[in-house]
């Protein structure tokens, strides 16, 4: 099909005229917000016309593309809505469950778009905008655009998957207009050229759909610190509208996104969590539970295809291999795998009619599936919005499937490492703080740029690198520090493929680069700070060179040692007064996170436990209780009105000779929340330097409480006079 066959098919054409982006004298379009001035005669028309609505163009047209483009007969629930409301020209937040047709909001709009402007009269061709998608998940991003590909829709993903020539094609068809879509992480948004690509956009960014919204909010279960920043570029971007998307949001995290972009209470269309095809199953196990055994009974009484969902990478691996001794066609898939066996997993998962994955949380995002019959969580997830997002991939064909949730001690064991692990100590903030405001830098001026490297400063300081991503977003938005304002290598070397382009180069930079680079036996390495310093041509002019090498296929390039580039917003604090004030400030945040990790766990285990009907919680947790029973009859305590109780394991007090043996063994005294994540069982940077685990003191307590660990270990160093004060700041 053409572009040209999509048409409008209103019962009044002459309406078509009326849609929502009108001539301005100037020539930009123009679209109709919301009044704040809307009267209660305006709003009684709106309320009657529910009633009696006449289409808008708008919904005509939607509706035609769906149907010609899409090969879709009609619209889902809350769908058409969002969508008619985009098309006029406002903002919208999309809460749809997984498997609830979220991509579709964004799709058409970004195809209809030309059309709008085409009914306008308007000469736009190549100038009608893009809309832009922030997805965190590359394999959604692949088949999306490969499935717009396939409907005749110019679509294109900007990520670290693309080969050289496919990023140099899709940055080409974005220079010159020729997409009516491209998808990009939102850690892209930290490069300053690339946001200054997307600023030149012939036609500008008509719709920006932020996907996984619900990691733009703290209080979100997945945030993410990168999705903080999509709001400040929407503003200084002028995108035109913005539609936030996400299968999980409370009432408290929608809140926050639709804050965030200024999205008014009537932007909201959500449809409810509920599936009555899907059976939700809970059982308790005690620790002399055969888990495998168990869950093989399971597998055999509900057939099909199975996702069995696992905290760690390890677990799929072990647990992928004993269902395979006992015959089932299973596969592990965590994100340490090799990408081509990631994607071979995928692929033989959404054909196969048996297959059971055993799996992380990296896999089924983006996976449209509609036969998976079973969800088993064998590991207790994060929260009630893990919880039900997995399970909503169950069963998206209407045919009932079966959702069993595994409930022991174990499990917090485990959310125990990611809770307490994520935390840094005082002495950790004290060591970033310190680093970042260092003499050198304290000297800088509001405009400067600084480069370091996240990873080093992650080693050197003991801070995940997650976490410091968190905390520099924090130093970004809350402190305004500074801006991060992309990133540089500081390593090159090439390989010549074309020695008459590269040689015959007679421009400055390259007699400079070929003269100072140092030829290895494969590769040429070439020290680019050093060569912009002796030559006095800008750094930036040589790296342009290299990359026009690479671009015209003259040379193979390799890039290395990231360095993060940050312009300041002001001058770096200078005293030790006021950088304990950010340290104190930064460990306070860090404690609110990690109390509000300890009660999603709770959450999600009363979930489990209380004597209610699940459906009926999850609808309360999400704030959608009128439609739903007080009981959906295919739940446990619906089934059985029976408590599923947890076993009444509790942790261990400890032992004094296990305390001893950790302090013998380890004689770091600066940090006692260290010497509490080494008894327990949490890794971090500075013990892979020490070579902890080699210890053999590495989780020796791991039966303990940590917060009790955490206050044996605290009395230690003031005792031995390490003057750690982690427990006294934060523990009660």
């Amino acid at each position: 099909m053409s572009d040209d066959e999509v048409y409008f098919s209103c019962e009044d054409e002459d309406e078509t005229t009326a849609v929502t982006a009108d001539s301005a004298t100037d020539g930009k379009r123009k679209l109709q917000h919301d009044s704040d001035e809307e009267t209660a005669e305006s709003k009684r028309t709106k309320s009657e016309s529910n009633i009696i609505a006449t289409p808008s163009p708008n919904t005509c047209l939607a509706n035609r593309i769906l149907k010609d483009r899409f090969q879709l007969n009609g619209f889902r629930l809350e769908q058409e809505g969002a969508i008619t409301r985009l098309l006029d020209g406002g903002s919208a937040l999309v809460v749809f469950p997984t498997g609830g047709g979220k991509s579709l909001c964004y799709q058409v709009p970004a195809v209809a778009f030309r059309y709008q402007d085409e009914q306008l009269g308007r000469q736009t061709r190549g100038k009608s905008g893009v809309t832009l998608v922030i997805s965190p998940l590359i394999a959604l991003m692949r088949d999306q655009v490969d499935a717009l590909h396939r409907r005749g829709v110019k679509a294109a993903a900007l990520n670290s998957s693309m080969s050289r020539d496919q990023f140099l094609a899709a940055q080409d068809d974005l220079r010159n207009g020729r997409l009516d879509l491209i998808y990009c992480a939102p850690e892209r948004l930290n490069s300053e050229g690339f946001i200054s690509s997307l600023k030149d956009i012939p036609g500008g960014i008509r719709l920006l759909a932020v996907d996984e919204a619900h990691c733009i909010s703290e209080w979100g279960h997945s945030f993410r610190p990168d999705y903080l920043k999509i709001a400040r570029f929407a503003k200084e971007a002028a995108v035109e509208r913005v539609v936030c998307l996400t299968a999980t949001a409370t009432p408290k995290v929608a809140d926050d996104i639709r804050d965030a972009f200024a999205i008014p209470e009537e932007g909201l269309f959500r449809t409810t969590m509920y599936r009555p095809n899907l059976r939700l199953l809970a059982e308790a196990n005690t620790k002399a539970t055969d888990y495998v055994a168990k869950l093989a009974i399971h597998l055999k009484k509900y057939p099909g295809p199975t996702i069995v969902y696992v905290t760690i990478q390890k677990g799929a691996e072990t647990l992928a291999a004993q269902l395979q001794n006992l015959g089932f066609n299973a596969r592990p898939y965590h994100a340490g795998m090799a990408t081509p066996i990631r994607a071979k997993t995928q692929d033989e998962f959404l054909v196969s009619q048996n297959m059971i994955v055993v799996a992380t949380i990296a896999f089924g995002m983006g996976i449209d599936k509609p036969d998976i019959r079973s969800i088993v969580h064998f590991d207790m997830p994060d929260s009630i919005e893990s919880y039900s997002q997995q399970i909503g991939r169950a069963g998206r064909d209407g045919k009932p499937s079966v959702c069993m949730f595994y409930l022991a001690t174990k499990d917090f064991y485990l959310r125990n490492i990611f809770t307490y692990g994520d935390r840094p100590s005082i002495r950790s903030l004290r060591l970033l703080m310190q680093d970042i405001c260092s003499p050198a830098r304290a000297q800088l001026k509001a405009g400067d740029t600084f480069t370091l490297s996240l990873y080093t400063q992650g080693q050197e300081t003991d801070i995940k690198a997650v976490v410091l991503g968190i905390l520099y977003a924090q130093m970004e938005l809350h402190f305004g520090l500074f801006r991060a304002a992309g990133m540089l290598y500081s390593r090159y070397k090439y390989m010549v493929k074309k020695p008459d382009i590269v040689h015959s180069d007679c421009s400055h930079a390259a007699s400079v680069i070929i003269a100072g680079s140092a030829k290895a036996s494969r590769w040429t390495h070439v020290a680019l700070d050093e060569l912009a310093d002796s030559s006095g041509i800008p750094r930036a002019n040589l790296v342009r060179k290299i990359d026009e090498w690479n671009e015209c296929d003259a040379i193979e390039l390799k890039k290395e040692g990231v360095q993060n580039i940050f312009r300041l917003e002001r001058p770096l604090p200078s005293t030790p007064q006021e950088i304990d004030d950010i340290v104190h400030q930064l460990d306070v945040s860090m404690h609110a996170t990690e109390k509000q990790n300890l009660a999603r766990t709770k959450t999600m285990l009363s979930l489990i436990t209380d004597q209610r009907c699940f459906s009926r919680a999850i609808a309360d947790y999400f704030g959608e209780t009128s439609t739903l029973a007080q009981e959906c009859g295919h739940c446990t305590w619906c089934e059985t009105h029976k408590q599923v109780v947890l076993p009444n394991e509790p942790p261990q007090p400890p032992d004094p000779a296990k305390v001893k043996k950790v302090l013998d063994k380890i004689s770091i005294r600066d940090d006692a929340r260290f010497l509490a994540k080494v008894a327990f069982g949490i890794k971090s940077p500075r013990m892979t330097a020490l070579k902890v685990s080699q210890s053999g003191v590495f989780e020796s307590m791991n039966v303990c409480d940590f917060l009790e660990l955490l206050e044996v270990f605290t009395e230690a160093c003031e005792r031995d006079g390490g003057g750690s004060i982690e427990y006294v700041l934060h523990r009660g």
